[in-house]
């Protein structure tokens, strides 16, 4: 089945910035603009009333700019921001969009970034329909986490990663052949991984059960890695170990 179109929404105060958006929209077969805001708050009540998949969203806008918007909102869809100042790039990665458009764009700059929405978007809707045709199976555990890395999101299986360790905003997932630092909390990464094979060991690590291969004067060996064990995870380990003792 093929994937649907990307519903899009354009919103920029520059009447010529929305005309511009809507021709290269319209050049792009996967995309169609179901509509224009000339204002954040307009906008935010268009998406109440129809689903949108993609947002073309302009930063700086009068009464509210597309940044507050953005820190506002609960719950988005794939946002990629449009602006003249290119200060705001920092601002676009912590608000975790999918691209950073600086005016003027031309079109080759626009179909990079809607390339990516549209990956996105795509495994979405693979996540959506395989979660569908399972409704009445036993839950699935996850297989892998789409991480947001620099400006690029990408895939890492689960069954890779050997631990992963808080660093105050941010988290680095270790893998075997590579680390990945990303904006996160040790808790969301927690909640996302099987708990019958991730343990919180220490308030800043968490480690894959199956990858330790050691445990010595507090501390748990994982290749070339020695973690500390903490105090409060101390006694939920030993009865892992215990049990798994030979």
């Amino acid at each position: 089945m093929a994937t649907p179109k990307m519903k899009c929404l354009a919103v920029d105060d520059e009447p010529l910035a929305l005309k511009i958006i809507d021709d290269f929209v319209q050049k792009v077969p996967y995309l169609e603009l179901v509509g224009t805001s000339s204002s954040a708050i307009e906008a935010g009540e268009r998406l109440k009333q129809e689903p949108v998949d993609l947002l073309f969203l302009d930063i700086n806008m009068p009464h509210l700019t597309g940044v507050d918007f953005l820190r506002m909102s609960e719950k988005l869809p794939l946002v990629i921001l449009t602006t003249a100042y290119p200060d705001y790039a920092l601002t676009g990665y912590e608000l975790n969009v999918v691209d950073y458009l600086l005016k003027p764009f031309s079109f080759d700059r626009f179909y990079k970034a809607v390339t990516k929405a549209h990956g996105l978007f795509e495994l979405r809707q693979a996540s959506s329909s395989s979660t569908t045709t399972a409704a009445e199976a036993e839950p699935q555990q996850p297989q892998y986490l789409m991480v947001r890395v620099e400006y690029s999101t990408v895939r890492i299986d689960i069954n890779d990663i050997l631990l992963v360790e808080g660093l105050k905003d941010y988290v680095k997932i270790v893998t075997a052949a590579k680390n990945y630092v990303t904006k996160s909390s040790m808790k969301n990464v927690e909640e996302k991984l099987p708990s019958d094979r991730f343990k919180r060991v220490h308030k800043s690590f968490i480690v894959q059960l199956d990858k330790v291969q050691a445990f010595e004067n507090n501390h748990l060996v994982i290749g070339d890695h020695r973690i500390p064990l903490g105090n409060n995870n101390r006694e939920e380990f030993l009865k892992f170990l215990e049990k798994n003792r030979l």
